[in-house]
């Protein structure tokens, strides 16, 4: 998607150049465009991501990429690469796209897109966190501001347009004529695209952040390793990430010279057990035909399955378990899920995600009384353990235990769309229905459809007045503020066209 905006990643320097500060400036000091407008340029692409239909936001994919991503961002602010400004103006999220293509990329504002095509074929996560730190590394230099700014002529929301335009053309090069066309898009990428010397930089810094975060160094070498082989295979548009981000020999013996220098080089971990059930959900959730989705069973027989590493075997059980409940052949994946169950019982972080699909498992049979049973072992605080045990909750009875739970939730992440429509839901089973239809205006705020937001927060308000109940009341004073803001943000978008 929006790689199709970023050159070709240029070689690293060598360790030389590395340990002389003088000889490597942060080309992202200075910018002419503010952080407040490209955080605005990115708000107008995300709402419209949010939108799309391969947009999701999948509990078990998101807890384990922000177990990787939250790591990433706390060294950029302990090496100093984010600086308090932009910290604070950015917004720091990360879009996951159902997407089979293996790509990732930065957008303006501190958005960045996944696809799940990425996620599935990375073999561990020390892989992805290269990728991502690199991601990282052009935002927290300002390398999309300084390479917008050139095109200082257009207004930020034409800017927004254009990207939007090439977004669209990364997977249907007819849809993108919409909104962009020939000679247009072509002055504008060639405007937006990096230099040589900013993805050098976001390749240096990359590679700090990621060791500085705990991840061993080796992930950029064998993810380059990993690029270069598919390289070598006829390109079939599965590698969009290859095109804008083209291996050098200069640049994979550059990090493997550099993996070899540092002091946290070790040998790379063997693939753990939840990676391996990560990555099978995501390549199952990309591609979910009925003909890909019985594939997984042949996966499963013995001849193919004892081929495999034991980590991988358990990542194969995961897959073809998910793909039969989506088969609803609730026989095979309750005969899979106890074997699953035995492979994973002594690893805590296996053993939660084959909790959480034996939760899925039993509500698509309409089973409660054992998804319940299986919630209450959750313990941590994981958001996906959060919010599975609140929607267990409400289904099983409790909905204010339920909705008490995620006020909670949503008070601390105000922006988790996913939370605020189980609320609506926890609020409507208890029959809080002012606050229900509340709660659904906040889904349409996080994902910054405010003109939804507003129809909804004036459905609550007219509920409000109809009641005359002192906790309806209450609840449209706060409906009341809220309108108004929406009423302020919208003034604000159309301004800005």
């Amino acid at each position: 998607m929006l790689a199709a905006l970023l050159a070709p990643l240029g070689g690293v320097p060598s360790l030389a150049q590395q340990n002389a500060p003088a000889a490597l400036p942060n080309l992202g000091d200075s910018s002419d465009l503010s952080p407040a407008a490209e955080r605005r340029i990115g708000d107008r692409i995300a709402r419209e991501l949010y939108r799309d239909p391969d947009y999701l936001d999948d509990l078990v994919i998101t807890d384990y990429v922000q177990d990787i991503w939250q790591p990433l961002l706390a060294a950029a602010r302990q090496r100093g690469e984010l600086t308090g400004q932009i910290d604070e103006a950015f917004a720091w999220e990360i879009l996951m796209g159902r997407d089979r293509t293996v790509n990732a990329f930065a957008l303006p504002g501190g958005y960045f897109g996944l696809h799940l095509g990425l996620v599935g074929i990375v073999t561990s996560r020390d892989e992805l966190a290269s990728v991502l730190a690199h991601e990282l590394s052009h935002v927290t230099q300002r390398h999309i501001s300084r390479s917008m700014a050139r095109q200082s002529a257009q207004a930020p929301w034409v800017m927004g347009a254009l990207i939007l335009g090439m977004l669209a053309a990364s997977k249907d090069a007819s849809a993108a004529q919409a909104t962009i066309v020939g000679s247009q898009a072509a002055a504008a990428q060639n405007q937006l695209n990096y230099s040589r010397d900013m993805e050098r930089e976001a390749d240096r810094i990359g590679f700090g952040v990621q060791t500085q975060a705990g991840f061993a160094p080796q992930g950029f070498v064998s993810m380059f390793e990993k690029l270069q082989q598919s390289n070598r295979l006829n390109d079939n548009g599965g590698y969009p990430y290859l095109r804008t981000h083209p291996l050098t020999t200069e640049r994979i013996a550059d990090m493997q010279s550099r993996v070899r220098q540092s002091d946290k080089a070790t040998l790379q971990p063997a693939s753990s057990m939840e990676h391996t059930m990560v990555a099978a959900r995501a390549r199952l959730l990309a591609n979910g035909a009925v003909d890909a989705l019985r594939l997984w069973e042949q996966e499963v027989q013995p001849a193919h399955l004892l081929k495999q590493p034991a980590a991988a075997q358990v990542g194969t059980l995961y897959g073809a378990t998910l793909a039969a409940l989506k088969l609803r052949d609730f026989p095979q994946a309750q005969a899979l899920l106890t074997r699953l169950k035995e492979r994973t019982q002594n690893d805590p972080a296996a053993s939660r995600l084959t909790r959480l699909l034996a939760i899925d498992a039993a509500l698509a049979q309409g089973n409660i009384a054992l998804a319940d049973t299986v919630a209450k072992e959750l313990a941590d605080a994981s958001r996906a353990s959060v919010l599975t045990r609140a929607h267990v909750d409400t289904l099983a009875g409790r909905a204010p235990v339920a909705a008490q739970n995620l006020q909670t939730w949503v008070s601390n992440h105000p922006r988790d769309a996913t939370a605020w429509q189980l609320l609506a839901a926890a609020d409507s089973a208890s029959a809080r229905l002012v606050a229900a239809v509340r709660a659904e205006a906040e889904v349409n705020v996080a994902q910054m459809d405010y003109a939804a937001a507003l129809t909804r927060f004036k459905a609550a308000q007219d509920m409000a007045r109809k009641s005359g109940t002192q906790a309806d009341l209450i609840e449209a004073s706060i409906v009341d503020v809220r309108a108004r803001q929406m009423e302020s943000l919208l003034k604000e978008q159309a301004l800005e066209r």
